[in-house]
């Protein structure tokens, strides 16, 4: 640990972050939410049952009370993020850059041409006074794989990430990110040491910079990893380049970057606890008379068949009119954002339900009628096939509308 510095220095947070992985906090009881291959705990039990029930029973509006709820303890901590990359790119140096120190201060990461950072350490900064800057090993110094060195680093505790590369993007930074995207959380590339790219290649600044984001770019793709924001910078140069950018980027997208934990794990239970709901339905479809239980009167009305399946997920238009005005928004918002609307539209868009409803196969149903014992089971089998799809296409859109329900009750304008 450094000696105490002046009022106005800059002093590193604490220096091991294994031996204290919650220096500022104890987590409230929470539920774990699977978000792709990781687990993260950031969703209080209470809010995760309350959230659940009111999905199954096909009620959004507690939804919003509850996205507000779970968004609240998240928003008044700092947003934790994480420096990381292979060993060498000058992670510490960035760092450095982001916070304005520089690397002779006593408040400085250290940097150097061997190794220098074996343990994560954490930084702070007045220039990001909401947030916790902590510098990661750089791969392989700690691990032999990809696995190990995230459970090492303990990736689930850190909010962000900021992936530094140089000379290369290599394997490593394309899993890395890849790791971090199924967590269901958010990450910047940097690209440091740009000096050195445009005194030693031959190509014009431009193209230079292109081929550098092109290639970035294509080694995410190959690893299925969404489009993230790319930064070229000069670490010794904060000035120049896209440095102000990134600085200007990470305030701006701070709120955000805050928030974004609890709302992709409100996002995973959501759809989880839908898709359940779905195959329970699926199901008793398989039974007679089913639709009584959904309250439909005419079993060959599919559009009143589309309007119980809304009416049971809590997508119907009234219910719909309940939640915009809860959000102050116009109902038009989330009636917007669904694909299938009304039968004709779904049936415009979706070829299963089109060739289901065209007039061929309704003849064919009819002619079904005039072999003995055939037509009650067949159209009964086939009524079920048009249940079935149209259930698919109902979940599609709640899921949909659910997801801007929460980033609306979440991020609200």
């Amino acid at each position: 640990m450094k000696p105490p510095h002046n009022s106005w220095e800059v002093a590193p947070l604490l220096p091991n972050r294994m031996e204290t992985p919650t220096p500022y906090c104890t987590p409230s009881p929470s539920v774990s939410v699977r978000l792709g291959d990781a687990q993260q705990s950031v969703l209080p039990e209470e809010v995760s049952h309350k959230t659940e029930q009111a999905l199954r029973d096909g009620k959004l509006l507690p939804v919003i009370s509850l996205a507000r709820e779970a968004a609240k303890p998240v928003s008044a901590k700092p947003l934790i993020i994480a420096v990381t990359g292979d060993s060498g790119n000058g992670m510490s140096s960035f760092i450095n850059a982001l916070r304005g120190v520089g690397h002779e201060e006593q408040a400085s990461a250290p940097t150097g041409v061997v190794r220098t950072t074996q343990t994560p350490a954490g930084y702070s900064t007045p220039r990001f006074p909401d947030v916790e800057l902590w510098d990661l090993p750089g791969l392989g110094v700690t691990s032999q794989s990809m696995e190990s060195y995230v459970e090492e680093m303990r990736f689930s505790q850190y909010d962000f990430f900021i992936i530094i590369a140089s000379e290369q993007f290599s394997t490593n930074h394309s899993k890395l990110a890849q790791t971090i995207q199924r967590m269901g959380k958010k990450f910047y590339v940097v690209w440091t040491k740009l000096d050195r790219d445009l005194s030693t290649s031959v190509l014009p600044e431009a193209r230079l910079l292109q081929t550098i984001r092109e290639n970035i770019q294509e080694n995410l793709q190959k690893e299925g990893v969404q489009e993230a924001p790319i930064f070229l910078v000069c670490n010794f140069a904060p000035s120049s380049h896209d440095f102000p950018k990134l600085r200007d980027t990470l305030k701006k997208e701070l709120p955000a970057l805050r928030l974004s934990g609890p709302l992709e794990a409100l996002v995973q239970l959501c759809e989880k606890v839908i898709g359940e709901e779905e195959a329970v339905l699926q199901e008793r479809t398989k039974h007679e008379h089913f639709e009584d239980a959904l309250g439909i009167r005419n079993a060959d009305d599919l559009e009143e068949v589309l309007e119980a399946y809304r009416l049971r997920f809590g997508v119907d238009n009234e219910s719909l009119h309940h939640v915009a005005q809860c959000l102050k928004k116009s109902i038009f918002e989330y009636q917007g954002v669904m694909k299938y609307p009304d039968l004709h539209t779904a049936c415009s868009r979706n070829w299963k339900l089109k060739s289901m409803t065209c007039l061929l196969m309704r003849g064919l149903l009819g002619l079904s009628w005039y072999v003995p014992g055939m037509g009650a089971p067949v159209v009964a089998f086939f009524r079920r096939l048009q249940y079935r799809c149209i259930l698919r296409l109902v979940v599609q859109d709640t899921k949909t509308i659910v997801r801007k329900i929460l980033n609306d009750s979440i991020f609200p304008a």
